[in-house]
C-alpha cells in the first residue's frame, strides 16, 4: 500500500472501532481497545500482548494492552451487540451458523482448559473449546457471539469434577454459578441473546454435533426458526409415507397407543435403499478464491439424494405426543463412485425447497471454517496467553472485530459479487 493508503485504512480503523467501542466510557478503554484490534490486524506471526506491542510504535505499551484485555471492566456483550449489528447491515445473511472450535494449550492453568475432542485437532487433547455463532451469506460470513465451553471436570456440581480444576475457577474469575452447559444449549442460548439484539435471521444452520441433538433441533422449532443441521448416521427416522396405526383392542386394560407399524430405521439405510439412481448432480458455490474463474468463485460438483422422513429422536417423539411425526428433509450426499452415501443433513425446510437449494445451505456451514481459518491464521485468535475467563471473552470479541474490518473492506471493493449471493 501507498502511505495515502495506510493512512486510509488507519482512518477507517478509528471510525470502525469508535463505532464499535461507543459505550466505552474511559478514554483509556477506546485507545488500548484501538490499539488492539490495530495490532491484530499488524502483518507479524504472534498476536499475542507482547509481540503484538513490539509492533504498534507509540501505542506499544504492554502493560495497558495486557490490563485492558485482561481485567479491565468492559462487557463484551455491548460489543458484540453493535457488532451483530454493523454485520447484519453489511452482510445481509440469509443463516446463522453455530460452531465451535479448539484452543490447544500446553498447560493447566487457562479457565476451562480440559482433555476433550475438538475438531481443530482431530482428536482428544488439552485444549479450550469455544462455540460461535456466525451470520453468512454465500460469500461472506461474521462471527459475532461466543461461549467459553465449561467441560463437567470444571463443574463443581458434576460427578466428574476434578478437585484441581474446581479450585483453579475463582483464580481465573468464573462466575460462582456458571456450570457445565452441553454445547447445542449455549448455542441457542446464544441465538436468544442475537435475537435479543434486534438481529433477526430465520436460518440456523450446524453441524453433527449440533444437528444430532434432537432437543437442538426442538428448540429451533420452538423458536420459529429453519434449520438445516448436519447429522452422523446415528438418528433414525421412519419414511414420510409411514403413518401410525392403531392395533386392535384385546377388550382388557387401557386401548393400545397408536404406533408406527415398522421400527425406525437409521438415515443411512432409508438412503442407501431409496438407491445410488436417486442421487441427482448438483452444484454449488463454495467460496472465492482470485482468478479461479471469471468471478472468481470456486465451483464444486457432487451427487445427492434428498428424501421426505419423519425423525424419530426422543425430544421429538414427545413432542409430537398424540399426532404424526413431524416430516423433514434427509438430505445426503452420496458421490459418483462411492459405494455408499458420506455425509447426512436434516432440514425442516418446506417440501417444495428445490434440492439445489438444500444442497447449497447445507454447504453454506462451512463459511465458519473458512472464519476460523482466517482468525487463526492472520488475527491470532488461538494466541491469548492469559489464563482468566473474561479475558477469553475479551480476546475472542476483539479478534471478531478485527475480522468484521477485514470482511467490511473486502465487500466494499467487491459489492457486486455479494449482492448477486
Amino acid at each position: 500500500m501507498t502511505p495515502g493508503e495506510l493512512d486510509q485504512v488507519r482512518e477507517d480503523l478509528e471510525t470502525f472501532t469508535a463505532e464499535m467501542f461507543e459505550a466505552f466510557t474511559r478514554a483509556d478503554q477506546y485507545r488500548w481497545g484501538q490499539a488492539y484490534v490495530r495490532g491484530l490486524l499488524l502483518d507479524g506471526r504472534r498476536k499475542s500482548v507482547e509481540p503484538m506491542a513490539a509492533r504498534l510504535g507509540e501505542d506499544g505499551n504492554r502493560q495497558a494492552l495486557a490490563h485492558f484485555v485482561t481485567t479491565s471492566p468492559w462487557n463484551p456483550a455491548h460489543v458484540r451487540a453493535r457488532l451483530a449489528w454493523r454485520m447484519h447491515e453489511a452482510i445481509k445473511p440469509t443463516a446463522l451458523i453455530v460452531d465451535d472450535t479448539g484452543f490447544l494449550k500446553d498447560g493447566v492453568s487457562s479457565a476451562c482448559v480440559s482433555r476433550q475432542y475438538t475438531g481443530t485437532a482431530g482428536k482428544v487433547t488439552n485444549c479450550q473449546v469455544g462455540v460461535s455463532v456466525h451470520l453468512a451469506r454465500d460469500h461472506a460470513s461474521a462471527p459475532v457471539n461466543w461461549r467459553l465451553f465449561v467441560p463437567k471436570s470444571w463443574d463443581p456440581a458434576s460427578e466428574l469434577a476434578e478437585p484441581d480444576k474446581v479450585a483453579r475457577r475463582e483464580r481465573c474469575g468464573i462466575p460462582a454459578d456458571l456450570g457445565h452447559v452441553e454445547k447445542w444449549q449455549l448455542a441457542l442460548d446464544m441465538i436468544d441473546e442475537t435475537r435479543s439484539w434486534d438481529v433477526r435471521v430465520p436460518l440456523v444452520l450446524a453441524g453433527a454435533g449440533y444437528g444430532d441433538a434432537a432437543a437442538f433441533r426442538l428448540g429451533l422449532n420452538q423458536r420459529g426458526l429453519n434449520y438445516v443441521v448436519g447429522i452422523s448416521t446415528t438418528p433414525s427416522a421412519h419414511p414420510a409415507a409411514a403413518h401410525r396405526v392403531t392395533p386392535p383392542c384385546g377388550g382388557i386394560g387401557r386401548p393400545p397407543a397408536a404406533r408406527y407399524p415398522e421400527p425406525a430405521r437409521s438415515v443411512k439405510a432409508l438412503v442407501i435403499e431409496a438407491g445410488r439412481g436417486a442421487a441427482k448432480p448438483v452444484s454449488w458455490c463454495e467460496d472465492s478464491r482470485p482468478g479461479n474463474g471469471r468471478t472468481g468463485h470456486r465451483r464444486r460438483y457432487s451427487r445427492f439424494v434428498a428424501l421426505r422422513v419423519r425423525p424419530a429422536g426422543g425430544e421429538i417423539r414427545e413432542a409430537a405426543e398424540g399426532v404424526e411425526l413431524p416430516e423433514s428433509w434427509l438430505l445426503a450426499e452420496w458421490p459418483a463412485g462411492a459405494p455408499e452415501p458420506v455425509r447426512f443433513w436434516l432440514s425442516d425446510l418446506p417440501a417444495d425447497t428445490p434440492l439445489t437449494t438444500l444442497v447449497r445451505l447445507a454447504k453454506l456451514r462451512r463459511r465458519a471454517e473458512h472464519d476460523y481459518r482466517e482468525l487463526k491464521q492472520a488475527l491470532g485468535l488461538a494466541h491469548f496467553e492469559g489464563r482468566s475467563f473474561k479475558g477469553w471473552h475479551h480476546h475472542v470479541t476483539l479478534v471478531s472485530l478485527a475480522h468484521a474490518f477485514r470482511t467490511l473492506r473486502r465487500l466494499a471493493t467487491a459489492p457486486r459479487v455479494v449482492a448477486s449471493a
